[in-house]
């Protein structure tokens, strides 16, 4: 997927933004794609339902990642998300959930019930507890993952969840 005007301004917006919400400063490069994050039988509604039980309980919010294990751009976010200074920080901001969507023909229905057509992969959504998506136009913002640096991932990601 190429950058768009659109996508350098998200970046960029987030960028700015990272001094609200510190995120961890990661090696430069790439990270190491994750082969299967994404588990093909697990009950993806039960473990929403359990992030947002958790998140409840933390004050934290919920990362919802819907993608494939057939998805490189997917791939590659698990990698950032999997390195030892995002894990960390992401864990203190977030409840995380890879939701397997096979070929977009399996639980599309729990974007859906935020308001989201699943039309790309990986299609990131942070959401509160009340079901409030924060970052609804910015949703396939990480749909071309390999392209960006791990540092402009976790930049969004750092926008996203306000501190």
């Amino acid at each position: 997927m190429e950058l768009t005007l659109a996508k350098a301004f998200t970046v960029f917006v987030a960028i700015c933004l990272m001094a609200a919400a510190p995120a961890p400063m990661v090696p430069p490069g790439k990270a190491t794609p994750v082969a299967h994050p994404y588990d093909e039988t697990a009950d993806a509604h039960a473990a929403v339902a359990a992030a947002f039980a958790a998140a409840r309980a933390s004050g934290h919010k919920v990362l919802l990642d819907f993608g494939g294990n057939w998805c490189p751009d997917c791939r590659m976010l698990a990698g950032v998300l999997d390195m030892p200074a995002v894990r960390v920080w992401t864990a203190q901001h977030y409840e995380t959930v890879y939701v397997d969507v096979g070929r977009f023909n399996k639980n599309t229905d729990i974007a859906a019930r935020f308001g989201i057509k699943l039309k790309a992969a990986p299609t990131v959504l942070v959401v509160e507890t009340d079901g409030t998506v924060l970052n609804r136009n910015d949703v396939f913002a990480l749909a071309d993952a390999r392209s960006m640096s791990a540092q402009a991932v976790v930049a969004l990601l750092a926008a996203w969840s306000g501190g």
